[in-house]
């Protein structure tokens, strides 16, 4: 009786045992929101359950003496405080646990820091408008923002001061979470001394439209290597694989869910530091149901 009860127990122990190793290996997918007027709205996104943070894209406009401005392609007219009604969007979305970003950057010409005080200025500027902090002009309402993401492609390089800036004014208060998405070859043009000075809870990879470190099932070392120098030389708590949603969603890097969910991340999960998957965008993701075919795995 002894011995059988015995058995039993270390029999549900390995299952509770392992059933928590795979949860602590169980990741989040990222989705870029705002790009696309067809995506639908911010609130039905994260209904679908799909997703655990969100990034409204873009402020594309900031630094070099200009208004920071942001663009939500066709959901709404910042001009006209039209995008203040995402505020409930925002709001519904972390009534459900999902950490909803501001990302700032993208693949414009219309941003650029001039200067480190010009960086921290567009830092208060941040805060005030977008987080803790108080403005009587928000642009998207006075829902307060979970944190905030650095797509940067181009611009001078000022953002030390910019992302320290931000760490500084979120110290004893909410927490505020920052962001990177780099370029997949490492170090990052833009980034490189932003991520190495430790502020960045999480890095989203970006392993397309990058053909030097993007995943080939012909050649997958380069991705491979590319992961693990960045998941050991940048001091951010998790690390996510950036790809595109379709085939449609850039020029190159679109890794078919089957390949992902068999070859992808059996490999990066063996990370510690591994986060998930992000997913450019919304309305690709729309039309391909990748996330769908990819969540439960990631």
């Amino acid at each position: 009786m002894a011995a059988e009860f015995s058995a039993k127990s270390a029999f549900l122990l390995l299952g509770i045992l392992l059933n928590l190793a795979f949860k602590t290996k169980a990741g989040s997918i990222v989705i870029y929101w705002g790009q696309d007027g067809r995506e639908g709205t911010l609130t039905s996104t994260c209904a679908s359950r799909k997703y655990g943070i969100v990034n409204i894209a873009f402020l594309s406009i900031f630094g070099n003496g200009q208004k920071p401005q942001i663009n939500l392609a066709g959901h709404c007219d910042p001009s006209s405080n039209g995008c203040q009604k995402v505020s409930n969007g925002i709001r519904n979305c972390q009534n459900q646990g999902v950490k909803v970003m501001l990302s700032i950057g993208g693949g414009t010409s219309g941003y650029t820091l001039t200067s480190d005080a010009e960086a921290r200025g567009v830092a208060e500027y941040l805060w005030n408008n977008f987080l803790g902090g108080r403005s009587n002009s928000r642009p998207l309402g006075d829902a307060i923002l979970d944190g905030i993401d650095f797509d940067i492609e181009g611009g001078e390089l000022h953002y030390v001061a910019l992302a320290t800036r931000l760490s500084e004014l979120s110290r004893g208060g909410r927490k505020v979470y920052l962001t990177a998405a780099p370029q997949c070859p490492f170090p990052d043009d833009w980034l490189d001394d932003a991520l190495a000075t430790g502020p960045f809870d999480y890095v989203y990879i970006q392993f397309y439209n990058n053909r030097p470190c993007e995943y080939n099932t012909n050649n997958p070392k380069k991705f491979k290597d590319s992961w693990n120098q960045w998941t050991s030389s940048v001091p951010a708590q998790k690390f996510f694989v950036g790809l595109p949603a379709s085939q449609q969603a850039a020029g190159s890097g679109y890794v078919g869910a089957n390949i992902l969910k068999s070859q992808v991340l059996p490999f990066v999960k063996g990370s510690s530091k591994y986060g998930g998957v992000m997913l450019w965008n919304k309305y690709h993701d729309d039309r391909n149901g990748y996330s769908s075919q990819i969540r439960d795995s990631v």
